[in-house]
């Protein structure tokens, strides 16, 4: 049995470590260019990827990552496709991955050949922000079959619900840091000391801030809170602005990133 420590765990494994964590949509502006960026995100010290999965209705983004998702559409992209740019980054990479995506592909796909899939190409976790919580045993099965855990969302409402999910969580807590889509905002003012509070009385289990965080100095201050910050647009911009020549200020922008959380004690 190999005892190798899954993705997500090696992602907070270090004491007092703070995790890095970066979304991009696959397929935005191609294939090639995705592995490209993940692999330069890497040599810039990201912790974990998520790998957007293309849907044509994404409920959960802003405009930005709306307009990735309709630009890797137009472009081809399939399921098939991102499992195809998994595949090419494995090559050369063991960086832990998940998947964000909605129910409906995952579905469409076939449960058991979709997480069968992610543990061929050592695919961590998903997150699939459209699951409701009460529902999500009909995922977690097959993927738990899989070793692919299921990652949880917490948003800010009440604590007895917070505990609720935390206490079933596993990988780690996608801890949503306001109300609404995804998208760079200016100032996050929700009470996120308390949610993590809340958190902690249920589970140990490690949380990252995410939605809204786009500058050093807002990630910097969700690692003090909790164990690490999620960024999705601001990535996603810098790929809308630069096209299949985005790597090199996506790597300054993920450095300056890192550094930011690394910094808090």
């Amino acid at each position: 049995m190999n005892e190798k420590k899954s993705g997500l765990s090696r992602v907070f494994d270090t004491p007092n470590h703070k995790a890095f964590i970066a979304f991009l949509t696959a397929g935005d502006p191609d294939a090639d260019s995705t592995v490209k960026f993940i692999l330069e995100m890497e040599k810039a010290g990201v912790d974990l990827v998520e790998i957007g999965i293309p849907f044509s209705d994404p409920t959960a983004e802003g405009v930005v990552i709306q307009e990735a998702d309709l630009r890797s559409l137009r472009g081809g992209m399939t399921t098939d496709g991102v499992f195809e740019i998994v595949r090419k980054v494995r090559e050369s990479s063991d960086l832990p991955l998940v998947f964000m995506t909605y129910l409906n592909p995952v579905f469409h796909y076939g449960y058991d050949r979709f997480f069968g899939k992610c543990r061929e190409l050592g695919v961590d976790g998903i997150i699939i922000p459209d699951l409701p919580f009460e529902e999500k045993g009909e995922v977690e099965e097959p993927a738990a079959a899989h070793g692919v855990e299921v990652i949880s969302m917490v948003a800010p409402t009440s604590e007895d619900r917070i505990q609720a999910i935390a206490g079933q969580a596993k990988g780690f807590l996608y801890v949503v840091s306001s109300m609404g889509v995804t998208g760079v905002r200016k100032e996050i003012k929700t009470d996120l000391t308390s949610i993590v509070a809340s958190i902690r009385k249920a589970t140990d289990i490690p949380c990252a801030i995410g939605f809204g965080i786009s500058t050093p100095q807002q990630a910097a201050k969700m690692a003090e809170i909790s164990d690490g910050a999620i960024v999705g647009s601001a990535i996603v911009r810098i790929i809308a602005g630069k096209g299949a020549d985005a790597a090199p200020e996506i790597g300054e922008y993920v450095a300056s990133m890192k550094a930011a959380v690394a910094g808090v004690p």
